[in-house]
């Protein structure tokens, strides 16, 4: 037991380095690292006001890639041969890439653009297509949400896997809330395992 956990530390340790260098997820379930539309932090939304100004919605997306791999056992060092590890097996890298929206939607009492409210339940729409650098699309999640805060936030799997190294990728998404408008943008994503593979080849960290 002591052995798996502290193998399970090292293996957590690497992911996370290698996190924040490619700018994405070291793992599907549990990564952190995203891109996200528009750049900054969790309170950072795209808007658009209604015709009449006295109705607001605001959106976020976070595209998460989600690196997948299995893991092989190997032998500990040449003084404790029968210490055996669990370490990924670079041949098995993937992706499964997941998808999050954001909103928050403002309501004026009196004046436009003024004294606002976040009230009430709503139904959102939220909207992402994958595309390849051809422009054809590879992956695609749409959902109608109902029943929502006015601010609030969901992640949605993907249910894709998306084969390593196959190119470059745009992520085109969008967030709607009837009567109010739709918010649109994109955003690119590299499919490159390089990094990943490099670091979980098998002599990484023997030397």
């Amino acid at each position: 037991m002591k052995r798996t956990r502290i193998a399970a530390l090292a293996l957590a340790a690497t992911a996370s380095a290698l996190a924040p260098v490619m700018g994405q997820s070291a793992t599907a379930a549990e990564g952190t690292v995203y891109l996200q539309d528009p750049a900054g932090g969790e309170k950072t939304m795209k808007s658009m006001w209604t015709k009449d100004e006295m109705h607001k919605v605001e959106g976020q997306f976070r595209f998460h890639p989600g690196v997948q791999y299995e893991t092989v056992t190997r032998p500990g060092p040449s003084g404790a041969p029968d210490y055996e590890r669990q370490v990924p097996d670079p041949k098995t890298l993937a992706w499964q890439p997941s998808y999050e929206f954001a909103w928050a939607v403002s309501d004026s009492t009196l004046v436009k653009k003024a004294l606002t409210t976040k009230e009430g339940r709503h139904v959102f729409v939220v909207h992402a297509v994958l595309r390849s650098a051809k422009g054809a699309e590879v992956a695609r999640v749409e959902r109608e949400l109902t029943e929502r805060p006015a601010t609030g936030r969901e992640k949605i799997a993907g249910g894709k896997r998306i084969a390593c190294d196959t190119g470059e990728y745009t992520v085109e998404w969008s967030v709607t809330r009837s009567g109010y408008g739709t918010l649109t943008g994109k955003l690119p994503w590299n499919s490159s395992c390089e990094q990943y593979r490099t670091a979980f080849a098998p002599d990484n960290g023997q030397r």
